[in-house]
């Protein structure tokens, strides 16, 4: 009973980490990650579309990230789309590719990072504590007009706090071993 009740507020904290997932994913790190271009979009025959759609994104060396376009007619609006997106790193165009270089991180700039992986974490973890309070309001109002009983009540209140304290202490683990990545010479 209680493990059906909980699933959509289980799916909802899922979907929570998977976000943060994705925030995560477009720090810059100092090594080439491909995940950095996720929320670039280039203007392709008048639709916004995602840089990967449009071209070949290749990580041939740790700090490089070589972008081939299917069309070379595309460079310049890729080039463009990715200044526009204001990342931190400045595209090169040879002609045929788009090349970014990923400077090394200083150590202040690794600080500012962890910091802002600090901030990310705290938000998905208020994000699972109001899923857990909306979970709960749910079920009092549940409670109130006699669809719950007492005794479920409890056990269903037991089963929220245990997810909830479950997905916190995931949420801990995944923003330390980012800043342990970042914090990584």
């Amino acid at each position: 009973m209680a493990d059906e009740a909980l699933r959509p507020y289980e799916d909802r904290m899922n979907k929570t980490i998977e976000s943060m997932e994705s925030e995560f994913n477009t720090i810059r790190v100092g090594r080439a990650n491909p995940h950095i271009l996720d929320n670039v979009r280039v203007d392709y025959y008048g639709t916004e579309t995602p840089i990967g759609q449009v071209g070949n994104i290749a990580v041939p060396e740790a700090r490089l990230l070589v972008i081939t376009p299917w069309e070379t007619a595309m460079l310049k609006k890729i080039e463009k789309a990715i200044q526009i997106a204001n990342i931190g790193i400045n595209p090169t165009n040879d002609g045929k590719s788009i090349r970014l270089v990923f400077p090394e991180l200083t150590e202040e700039n690794r600080r500012d990072k962890s910091k802002d992986i600090r901030k990310m974490s705290e938000n998905a973890k208020v994000a699972v504590r109001n899923i857990r309070r909306d979970g709960m309001e749910a079920f009092k109002k549940q409670k109130k007009s006699s669809d719950l009983t007492e005794d479920d009540y409890k056990d269903i209140e037991k089963e929220m706090q245990e997810l909830t304290d479950n997905f916190i202490k995931d949420i801990d683990k995944r923003a330390e071993a980012k800043i342990k990545e970042i914090m990584t010479v």
